[in-house]
């Protein structure tokens, strides 16, 4: 991690626990948000208007609240408008790093060759762990958003003025309702998972595990509909979907919540495929990337010996890729 923006440590997925041996996870930093005028947003400072071209999104595929983000972007029309920028899938001692596998981009803007290197120009006296998704601001040479929330929000709205099309994924009639699924799914699934796979003792993990099936069965029996609030396509759905899709492949074995799979959830799994089946979702998910990142963390896979895919999410992913280049 950084220190006083200095790298002092190899790379290690927990940072910090509580006294329990929960898996506590570090706080977003930057949260300046983007609006259509550059007014200020509901944190941080203004002076961030909605351009075209102006900002760039640095993303993991492997990483699901990284991937929230480039699934709103492609929800919204928003390819052409913000570049995107891969890191590497492979987590290293000095985090994520650019370029050095198939799918990973070097970085355009100052050919950095790590992630940290992109914090220390936002922040010279950066102290924490450099994480993904992180919005820049090209024009202005800063980071505008470490948040992946903050950053499916601005998506949504910010850039409607100057050609973004899609869906509402936070409609205001919704947005308590959202507000209240997102936190209970956010805390049982989407980091339930991850406070199972780095619990630093049994009752952690037993507690977590809990929470991740339980919120599971939760999801199964409210889905009477195709999507978490009935016929409306949503971002809880998107906040719902980048976990979901990396269960059985990552999760199931690797963090050990392995209970049950969503291949064993029917209407999970038929979501799932719906989800996949939207125009420029399954664009957004690399099962390649997503195994070799999650099986590269040391401190859980110390000789990282990777699996396969597993054959019905592959098989999954055939199918939906099939049915959008037939719908092309």
């Amino acid at each position: 991690m950084l220190v006083d923006g200095k790298w002092v440590e190899n790379w290690q997925p927990v940072q910090k626990a509580d006294e329990k041996g929960r898996f506590v996870r570090q706080v977003s930093s930057f949260r300046n948000w983007i609006t259509p005028d550059g007014r200020p947003g509901p944190t941080g400072d203004g002076g961030f208007e909605a351009e075209a071209g102006r900002y760039r999104l640095y993303a993991a595929l492997i990483c699901p609240w990284a991937s929230r983000t480039l699934i709103a972007r492609s929800l919204k029309g928003l390819e052409d408008m913000i570049p995107v920028t891969v890191v590497n899938p492979v987590l290293t001692d000095q985090g994520w790093r650019f370029g050095g596998a198939e799918g990973a981009d070097a970085d355009p803007l100052f050919g950095a060759g790590y992630m940290h290197e992109i914090y220390t120009r936002a922040d010279p006296h950066f102290t924490g762990r450099a994480t993904v998704p992180v919005l820049w601001d090209m024009k202005q040479n800063v980071m505008v958003n470490n948040e992946s929330a903050d950053i499916l929000r601005m998506f949504d709205t910010a850039f409607d003025g100057i050609g973004a099309t899609g869906p509402r994924l936070c409609p205001p009639d919704l947005e308590a309702e959202i507000d209240a699924l997102n936190a209970e799914i956010y805390d049982r699934l989407n980091n339930g998972v991850y406070k199972a796979g780095f619990a630093s003792s049994q009752e952690a993990y037993d507690e977590a595990v809990e929470g991740v099936f339980a919120m599971l069965d939760t999801l199964e029996a409210r889905l009477t509909g195709d999507y978490l609030f009935g016929d409306r396509l949503t971002e809880t759905d998107i906040r719902t979907f980048v976990t979901l899709v990396r269960f059985d492949a990552a999760y199931h074995g690797i963090f050990k919540t392995n209970r049950k799979r969503i291949a064993d959830y029917p209407r999970l799994s038929a979501y799932l495929e719906r989800m996949l089946a939207l125009p420029g979702v399954r664009e957004t998910v690399d099962m390649d990337h997503i195994i070799a990142g999650y099986y590269s963390i040391k401190a859980l896979n110390p000789l990282r010996i990777r699996p396969n895919a597993p054959e019905h999410i592959q098989a999954l992913l055939d199918r939906t890729a099939a049915m959008a280049r037939k719908a092309a």
